[in-house]
């Protein structure tokens, strides 16, 4: 995630998602502490032997959920599985979210079949995720790769149905979300990206009982924020006396506790709206690269703090 985090805790918040899921996050325990977001839970599994890799999923608190284990020996697949609870008059749901890379070994994709094959057991699955198999051809289904016929194969042999039909990266279609159900998977909407991603954004509803369910998330509404109010509350704090002789994880701890307490007092909640972008407005090019910019010195000042 890197230099993305900022921009993706802002448009989660914004946009109040019950679930997000990310591929190729990059972390390791350096990001423990700056990788946790107010008001969801973070599962995350990262690559333990090189470099790259790794998947997470926020889950919003209000959610129950129950991490799955598919098998002991499917360590080395990149994917997380959860068992979302559902009403009292409805079933659970599986959902997951996986990461393929480009050169991953043969037994490896086995593995992630198994996988597959008992979630695929579940009357109602979402599986998202990055599978790396740009040669397939979905209008026809066809492909001349071995490991991407491999793929196809277990779609069809678990009766799965692949919901997103605009290319993710570059042309190519790597992004997918599998599912089980006809009709529980709607609005799929594909644009946007974070910060330096060269992958779009995908967001869709997942449908429960074959109806769609009103929606109680609130979010914030910035169109009748006090933002000089907020600008105050801020700017009166003395931050360098605040700050002093305090470690990284002490010092970000107390500006979001200072940060959100003024926002609660500045910035109403709304009813969620389905409509309009997944960026927030006052989300523009300039503030963007003064995030990146701000990011690049905090880390060149953690290398010196390390050296």
């Amino acid at each position: 995630m890197g230099n993305k985090q900022e921009e993706l805790e802002a448009t989660i918040q914004q946009d109040g998602y019950d679930l997000v899921a990310i591929t190729e996050t990059w972390w390791d325990s350096s990001h423990d502490w700056h990788a946790v977001m107010d008001g969801y839970r973070l599962f995350r599994k990262d690559r333990p032997t090189r470099r790259g890799g790794g998947v997470a999923l926020y889950v919003r608190e209000q959610q129950e959920c129950i991490e799955l284990c598919l098998g002991a020996d499917e360590k080395r697949v990149e994917s997380l599985w959860f068992r979302i609870k559902g009403q009292s008059h409805m079933g659970d749901d599986i959902v997951g979210v996986y990461y393929r890379p480009p050169d991953q070994e043969e037994e490896v994709d086995e593995a992630f079949y198994r996988q597959l094959q008992a979630a695929s057991q579940s009357q109602a699955l979402v599986l998202m995720g990055d599978f790396n198999h740009p040669d397939i051809n979905w209008e026809d289904h066809t492909t001349r790769q071995v490991q991407s016929r491999r793929f196809l194969q277990s779609i069809d042999d678990n009766f799965l149905n692949q919901v997103v039909e605009e290319p993710t990266r570059k042309g190519a279609l790597l992004d997918r979300v599998l599912t089980n159900k006809e009709g529980m998977v709607e609005d799929v909407k594909v644009g946007c990206r974070l910060c330096c991603s060269d992958h779009e954004m995908g967001e869709f509803m997942i449908l429960r009982g074959g109806s769609r369910a009103i929606s109680r998330i609130k979010t914030l509404d910035f169109r009748r924020a006090k933002f000089g109010l907020f600008n105050e509350l801020l700017g009166g704090i003395p931050w360098a006396t605040v700050l002093e002789g305090r470690g990284v994880q002490e010092c970000w701890s107390l500006f979001k506790h200072y940060f959100l307490h003024a926002q609660e007092r500045c910035i109403l909640l709304r009813k969620k709206s389905s409509k309009g972008g997944r960026r927030p407005a006052w989300m523009n090019k300039e503030l963007l690269a003064e995030l990146r910019w701000k990011r690049k010195v905090h880390r060149i000042w953690k290398e010196g703090q390390a050296a």
